[in-house]
């Protein structure tokens, strides 16, 4: 399958880890602190849903088209679908729904390798004046960035996943990484197209000296023959989660499961 992001926007997965980072941001704004977010692939920030990619799939028709009945409420779901809905033929990446969240005293930084996608993020954030968008290698960037000054942060570590090698970097940039800032809160997406890797790649990741980690795996009913190549499930690891994440994401799985035609497990694989 084609992971250039374009293709994916707006869809299953995008729709449960932005729920989950709108939990996660709203939780840390609790406190009268300053913290930073480091998203270490950001894409190009905002997704044209018109687009000939996003035509070319139509994942987000089965992702956030599905959720267009879903009334605007209370919680972490009602304030990620009043982030997102505003314009019908767009999706924000989780830089722009980051800036969008962000107070005075807070700040993003948002690391994009490619260059055209580059130029397109710093065009979607150049409203924002707390948010640094930086071009460069995610992971080798990351760990310089460690630990903020701030000593409060969330990392989102959401790569492409174009080869299978990746899967090992990204948990050992996170592994690493919180060996640097043991008490921020990381966040890493990863595709489900083999249970048992998955597992595997969940288990190096808790058994890593991790105190709390939450697992949540949301998956789709099986597609048809010819679309074999779709993604059907996704996951989503946090480490250190806000306190109530957990509580938002299983009342926010209730309302959207029925809508996605999915499951969505959330998991303590270590703490709670």
């Amino acid at each position: 399958m084609n992971y250039r992001h374009s293709f994916h926007a707006g869809n299953f997965a995008d729709v449960v880890k932005h729920l989950a980072l709108v939990s996660a941001l709203t939780h840390l704004k609790k406190k009268d602190k300053p913290f930073v977010v480091i998203d270490t692939h950001g894409g190009r920030g905002l997704y044209d849903l018109s687009s000939r990619e996003a035509k070319r799939t139509g994942e987000h028709e089965s992702g956030i088209g599905r959720l267009a009945k879903i009334k605007d409420g209370e919680g972490a779901l009602g304030d990620y679908l009043r982030l997102v809905r505003p314009a019908p033929d767009s999706y924000p990446g989780s830089p722009l729904i980051t800036a969008k969240m962000l107070r005075p005293m807070d700040r993003l930084v948002a690391i994009e390798k490619h260059k055209e996608e580059f130029a397109a993020l710093r065009d979607a954030l150049h409203p924002f004046a707390r948010a640094r968008v930086v071009e460069g290698d995610g992971y080798e960037r990351l760990i310089a960035l460690l630990p903020p000054p701030e000593r409060r942060g969330l990392v989102l570590i959401d790569p492409p996943y174009e080869d299978d090698k990746e899967f090992q970097r990204a948990a050992q940039t996170l592994i690493g990484a919180h060996r640097r800032f043991a008490t921020g809160v990381y966040m890493l997406w990863f595709p489900i197209k083999s249970k048992p890797i998955a597992d595997a790649f969940c288990g190096e990741i808790a058994n890593a000296g991790i105190d709390k980690l939450l697992r949540i795996d949301i998956e789709t009913k099986p597609q048809p023959k010819d679309e074999k190549e779709r993604l059907a499930a996704a996951g989503l690891l946090i480490v250190n989660p806000p306190f109530g994440l957990d509580g938002d994401m299983r009342d926010g799985a209730r309302i959207i499961e029925p809508a996605l035609d999915a499951r969505i497990d959330v998991e303590w694989l270590a703490g709670k």
